[in-house]
């Protein structure tokens, strides 16, 4: 598969550079600000998976979804931002060979499990708002659970073909990855021979799991405005757009600057520095799992009602006053 020097030395490990403009007085800086990125994403997603748990109300379709995706927020954090934090904390960058691969696959897993997660909650919104009244026969716990386990094996297929084909790669070269975690296209570049083929089929695989959602969402979206439009209610209308625009600002975010790192070596007028490549992908890649708890706490009404119990509770437990009675003797 490829032509390259049988005498070469067989790269053991990479190593992650990240940013190359960025000075070390400001290492400190770049891994306080990720690792306390990770806390809160972790912890305001497991917030919404206790919640799920706990409350016997919120076991809906709908939650189950936002739960499925929660956990792949998480997943997607635990597997990229360790490493990066070590890289910048203690100035260790470095990743075995296995490891760099596992690295890369799970990335590409979890990316590829939330363009499923995503398109499964279009579907969701799709069916309650178009099929109002079918929507309670169609759309059951068991089968939102299906689909969900669905979305997360066959994730696992399409992140398994890149992976495959890596394993059969030779790197034999450079092992600095310009980028915050291993991914496809810096594992691209450093391997021997011609790649071109390799990188092709690993750019036609993510094309198909971003594009085929995409358009899915795209058409059930527009189905959903057509819906709204008809409604009589003012009220309901703007209450269905409120729940739909904010989803809609989530899915731009996820796919529309994936979608420019992965095309910009097809345009020649699109230059993309290293550093841009790596803040995008940070950016797209980070930034919906940390405001996603707090979108659907905040705008749901069942959840904003649980967290607002849970205030006045603790507000009504305050340390009780000792009363002394005096008895005066005449």
């Amino acid at each position: 598969m490829f032509q390259v020097n049988e005498n070469y030395t067989r790269v053991s490990e990479f190593v992650i550079v990240g940013f190359l403009s960025l000075q070390p007085k400001y290492f400190d800086l770049v891994a306080w600000s990720f690792f306390f990125l990770y806390v809160t994403t972790v912890v305001g997603n497991l917030l919404l998976v206790v919640l799920f748990a706990l409350k016997h109300s919120l076991q809906k379709p709908m939650y189950i979804i936002m739960v499925s995706l929660a956990l792949s927020d998480i997943g997607f954090s635990t597997v990229a931002l360790p490493k990066l934090i070590a890289r910048y904390w203690w100035n260790d960058g470095s990743l075995g060979f296995h490891t760099c691969l596992f690295q890369k696959h799970m990335i590409h897993y979890f990316g590829s499990l939330n363009s499923l997660i995503l398109m499964t909650m279009a579907l969701d919104r799709y069916l309650a708002v178009c099929f109002p009244l079918r929507y309670p026969m169609w759309m059951t716990n068991t089968t939102m659970t299906g689909l969900t386990l669905l979305s997360w094996v066959v994730s696992n297929i399409f992140s398994g073909i890149s992976t495959v084909n890596f394993t059969m790669m030779s790197f034999c070269g450079p092992n600095q990855i310009i980028q915050a975690f291993c991914d496809t296209i810096s594992l691209t570049a450093l391997a021997c021979g011609d790649t071109r083929q390799e990188f092709n089929t690993a750019f036609s695989v993510a094309m198909f799991i971003l594009n085929g959602p995409l358009a899915f969402i795209i058409f059930s979206y527009i189905c959903i405005v057509v819906s709204v439009l008809r409604m009589s209610g003012g009220q309901g209308r703007m209450k269905t757009f409120s729940t739909c625009a904010t989803q809609g600002c989530i899915i731009s975010i996820y796919y529309i600057p994936r979608f420019f790192v992965y095309s910009a070596r097809f345009f020649p007028n699109m230059t993309m520095t290293p550093d841009k490549r790596i803040i995008t992908t940070l950016f797209y890649s980070l930034f919906p799992p940390l405001i996603n708890p707090f979108i659907y706490c905040l705008r749901t009404r069942e959840i904003k009602q649980i967290l607002t119990r849970w205030v006045r509770r603790r507000k009504r437990i305050t340390p009780s006053k000792c009363v002394q009675t005096v008895t005066v003797t005449k």
